[in-house]
């Protein structure tokens, strides 16, 4: 059986020392004076949403052609600005608009193709090209030394937010070469090589988690609920909020149909799928079990749809593809089971399967702090405020609504406490069943027998009350904790 070749990595614009990170820094600026009026806009988005004049500026803006963008950097520095743009339009007044003017449109659907992502705020541009170093010659991987290059809001809430996750990518950048080699002494037998390159992977894990953990320091959870979460919205199941067809990106012809986009998530991390990938861990959509019997969930030629592989559409294509043929050549579950004897191989792996599931904890901590618990504190609050509105005849005409967000954020995102109709949203899938599967399915690849117990029991997870069903707003729809999908990211 003749072997595939290994992904080169620049062949997928990746770099061995920043990863899915830009080698060089993103433009700060678009320095063609062409493009000052996008600019222009984008620096004063925060006085432009707070004064509500974003759409009538945007409106007056020059529809620029894209062909003046002549570098890689130039054109993803002008997706970031439209993304910006179209995300503070749609949702910057007291109702969301379901249609784009031709300005940020025409520009925007150019620049999506050539960059072979969607036209909408993905990962990408909030994160992975939205970021500057405040020393250049020092590592990217600390977050005391990168800053961002655009937010919505200008609060460092938000910038630490992004930050965390850019942090996150370029510390973990050294795992993706490391790995190739794994997958590579895999194929020659090299047994000492393969052990030592998942104890690095191991271990690079855990920094990793303790990245994340840093969320706390400089972002607050009601901050981020209510202000920041808002304007990450996409146009994908909508309708609760103002946009029950999508959006139309206006492009002259006077036909242009509705379009539907997920928002910005961290599934949206070629990292993290990437990581899955490495060590054989495959997620099924929400509520399927694995078959019983089996100890992984069955390959078939054909996968099924799920949340996770929808969201690999929102990636920069490059990082896409790369994925696509790390899945070809990956070989790592299937030696380590064939060698199942050695143990250092063996508790290497599974420390690394244990390594990941902890991050996934980490993320179902954030995911409650930063989403649940706000919303049952604001559902709370909402249902005090209507019993007081209920004793008091004179202002139970006003009507109360829930505002999730700051005073730019429009009214369609509120919700009304007594609402109970089911919102339905992204991926067909549950916000903490959904994480919590996934977390759960990373250690079903495990091979030692105790490793796999500890590593397939739900029950041992990180304590919380999760189980309680809130209505909570998502980056990329809206919808029911216990029916479908949606929060600040979902790895």
């Amino acid at each position: 059986m003749v072997n595939l070749p290994l992904p080169k990595l620049e062949e997928y614009s990746i770099s061995p020392k920043t990863g899915f990170l830009p080698e060089l820094p993103p433009l700060a600026a678009l320095e063609n004076p062409y493009y000052a009026p996008w600019e222009a806009t984008v620096s004063n988005l925060q006085p432009l949403l707070l004064s509500r004049k974003i759409r009538l500026v945007v409106e007056g803006l020059p529809v620029l052609s894209t062909d003046q963008l002549e570098t890689e950097a130039e054109w993803r520095r002008a997706y970031l600005i439209l993304s910006f743009l179209s995300h503070s339009y749609i949702w910057g007044d007291d109702t969301a608009s379901e249609v784009l003017p031709t300005p940020i449109s025409i520009p925007y659907l150019a620049v999506s193709k050539k960059l072979d992502v969607p036209p909408v705020a993905t990962y990408a541009a909030l994160c992975l090209w939205n970021y500057r170093p405040i020393f250049p010659g020092d590592s990217i991987d600390c977050l005391d030394n990168i800053a961002t290059l655009n937010t919505f809001t200008g609060a460092l809430d938000e910038s630490w937010f992004y930050l965390v996750s850019v942090a996150i990518e370029a510390r973990g950048a050294t795992i993706l070469p490391v790995m190739l080699d794994a997958i590579h002494g895999a194929r020659e037998n090299n047994l000492d090589l393969v052990v030592s390159c998942l104890q690095f992977f191991a271990e690079r894990l855990g920094e990793l988690t303790h990245l994340l953990g840093r969320m706390y320091e400089n972002c607050d959870p009601h901050i981020f609920y209510s202000r920041i979460r808002p304007y990450l919205a996409g146009s994908k199941n909508m309708a609760e909020a103002g946009l029950p067809h999508g959006v139309k990106y206006r492009d002259g012809s006077g036909n242009e149909p509705f379009r539907q986009y997920s928002g910005g998530s961290n599934a949206q991390s070629s990292l993290i799928q990437a990581f899955d990938i490495l060590l054989g861990v495959e997620h099924r959509p929400t509520g399927d079990k694995k078959p019983s019997g089996q100890e992984t969930a069955p390959h078939h030629g054909v996968k099924t749809h799920n949340f996770i592989l929808e969201m690999r559409d929102y990636m920069p294509g490059p990082h896409r593809r790369f994925l696509e043929h790390l899945e070809r050549v990956s070989n790592m579950q299937s030696y380590v089971k064939e060698h199942s004897s050695y143990g250092a191989l063996t508790v290497a792996y599974d420390a690394c399967l244990h390594m990941l599931r902890g991050f996934r904890d980490k993320h179902i901590q954030i995911v409650s702090r930063y989403i649940v618990l706000p919303a049952k504190e604001q559902r709370g609050a909402a249902t005090e405020r209507t019993t007081t509105a209920r004793l008091k005849p004179s202002m139970a005409s006003v009507g109360i609504n829930l505002n999730l967000g700051y005073r730019a954020q429009p009214k369609g995102l509120a919700r009304t406490p007594n609402d109970r109709s089911d919102l339905k949203g992204t991926g067909g899938t549950a916000l903490i069943p959904f994480l919590k599967q996934a977390r759960d399915e990373t250690g079903e690849p495990s091979i030692g027998i105790w490793a796999r117990r500890l590593l397939t029991d739900s029950r041992i997870s990180l304590p919380g009350r999760e189980a309680e069903s809130v209505k909570i707003q998502g980056l990329a729809g809206q919808w029911l904790d216990s029916e479908d999908v949606g929060g600040i990211c979902h790895w």
